[in-house]
């Protein structure tokens, strides 16, 4: 659990093909998803969420913390960390989060422009910038660094305004951002766009309705990630699963060998 995390994720994003980061829920998942070759991992709050039996947005500062240290600990490879909008309204507050994500041993983290209310979504623009860059002073202030990723939530809370987007990521990498990133583009146009529009690396979050990690790619995508996908499509094959189970006609035997077996492999110490 080096400090050269920091710099082996860095790298990741100006390599030659797009860094491709599975969302982990927690330490199980991110040990299956190492050993099954990712470079890194970004962990969901949805997928925790989820996990605890909950909605996302509904997880605290020190739960989330607690559970992305026990998923670094778990792995050998750079991990970042979705902490929402920092659990916090004002700079000092998403400030205090990035530190103590530090404290952790992540090699990065994202905050988002989210308010957590839908009744008024999104930070006004000069109070975004601010949390952005308070976010990259404790990012990058000490001995141990954090990739910062600055997300702006317009089109996953129905402002699906490009120009403001891309305003929003330009400020948010002017503020210190080491990655952009705007969930929910599905369009290849709108996601040329961002990429063209600032210098620093650009996630994106892999959707049916959008382009294929090859035509990302193409596209100038850096960072391709899928939110809590994977915590889903775990929790829909329980749901099968359980389901033929209560039918009396259980039909899981294949999906659970091969489920065993690559825990009992990927769980060696």
């Amino acid at each position: 659990m080096g400090p050269d995390r920091f710099s082996q994720l860095l790298a990741l994003h100006h390599a030659d093909t797009p860094l491709i980061v599975p969302n982990p829920w927690n330490a199980g998942s991110a040990r299956l998803l190492q050993w099954l070759g990712f470079t890194a991992l970004a962990t969901t709050s949805s997928g925790f969420a989820s996990s605890l039996g909950r909605l996302d947005g509904a997880v605290s500062r020190e739960e989330t913390l607690e559970e992305c240290g026990r998923i670094v600990e778990a792995v050998d490879i750079p991990v970042t960390a979705d902490l929402v909008n920092g659990f916090a309204d004002d700079p000092a507050g998403v400030a205090a989060a990035v530190g103590d994500a530090i404290g952790v041993g992540l090699a990065g983290c994202s905050i988002e422009d989210f308010t957590g209310s839908e009744q008024s979504p999104i930070y006004d623009l000069e109070l975004a910038v601010e949390r952005v860059a308070a976010a990259a002073q404790a990012a990058h202030a000490g001995e141990r660094r954090l990739v910062l990723t600055a997300r702006a939530e317009n089109y996953l809370h129905g402002a699906t305004d490009l120009n403001d987007t891309i305003a929003r990521l330009q400020a948010f990498q002017e503020a210190g951002a080491d990655v952009v990133y705007a969930p929910g583009l599905t369009t290849a146009a709108d996601i040329s766009a961002v990429v063209s529009a600032v210098d620093v690396p650009v996630n994106v979050l892999l959707l049916a309705a959008g382009p294929s990690v090859a035509e990302l790619g193409d596209l100038g995508v850096r960072r391709i990630s899928v939110g809590g996908s994977l915590a889903y499509a775990a929790l829909g094959a329980l749901v099968d699963a359980a389901s033929d189970l209560r039918a009396g006609a259980p039909d899981f035997w294949d999906l659970a060998k091969r489920g065993r077996d690559s825990a009992r492999a990927s769980f060696q110490p």
